[in-house]
């Protein structure tokens, strides 16, 4: 079993590596006419075919639930993240632009950094707080005047399946200083595809989207709190075998149902 996910993951690898090339390099053309949506939307096209990829030659299936919680305005969308599939996934499932805030250096991987680089996404120096904050603040509120979401992942990098890492308030910060809902979403797709990991595992990979969170008026850190409360409690009910082999993984005081 092992050394067939290792052929298959393998083969997915090259998958990615033959797809991705000349799609991003058609992307990279195209951004000399076309910016915005119409690019975004190209480029999504790779991402589906990335994780249908992931489908059929890995055996990654998905399920989400809560689509119709998601809201018709402005948003910005904090989720658990535990791998690629997500950041792969999202755009493919979400019916608006999503505008990633990510360490600026994913711009230098070759091709697929190339072309995320021409769309309206929010790239980051994370060793200088202050002006990398002052930019979320104010790219963040452009794309979202634009229709787009802004998409964060609170615990800042990928945890581990059955992890959880601290949930910092720059989501938060930026839903109260412009008054958008957050929208939490717990997945497990660390059940496929764990963390700095090679071989992908078949499986299914559960994605739940939580009621908007209010924010106007709000403290950002009662926010953040409420959205880990409500994270954490759904990843224990999605994938509590996960859990209750780690250590020290009980869910934070005050945490109620995760539906």
């Amino acid at each position: 079993m092992i050394v067939l996910s290792f052929l298959r993951s393998l083969l997915y690898a090259l998958w990615l590596a033959v797809t991705v090339m000349p799609w991003a390099l058609a992307v990279l053309v195209v951004s000399i006419f076309l910016r915005g949506a119409p690019l975004y939307w190209m480029c999504v096209g790779w991402l589906r075919v990335a994780i249908l990829g992931a489908r059929w030659i890995c055996g990654i299936r998905w399920r989400v639930r809560g689509m119709e919680r998601l809201p018709d305005g402005p948003a910005i969308l904090l989720s658990k993240h535990q791998s690629t599939w997500e950041t792969f996934a999202y755009p493919c499932l979400m019916p608006r632009p999503l505008s990633y805030v990510f360490k600026r250096e994913l711009l230098y991987i070759p091709f697929f950094g190339w072309a995320i680089a021409r769309l309206d996404m929010v790239h980051i120096d994370r060793s200088k707080r202050t002006e990398a904050w002052n930019k979320v603040a104010e790219q963040g509120r452009r794309f979202m005047e634009q229709g787009n979401w802004v998409i964060m992942f609170p615990e800042g990098t990928r945890t581990p399946r059955g992890g959880q890492g601290p949930y910092k308030a720059g989501g938060s910060r930026l839903a109260v200083a412009t008054g958008a809902p957050v929208v939490p979403i717990a997945v497990t797709s660390a059940r496929c595809w764990p963390r700095n990991a090679f071989i992908k595992r078949p499986g299914l990979v559960e994605v739940s989207i939580g009621s908007p969170i209010p924010t106007a008026g709000r403290d950002a850190d009662e926010v953040m709190r409420e959205v880990e409360a409500w994270i954490e409690a759904e990843m224990r009910r999605l994938d509590a075998e996960a859990y209750a082999a780690s250590p020290g993984s009980a869910a934070p005081a005050g945490l109620g149902s995760g539906r």
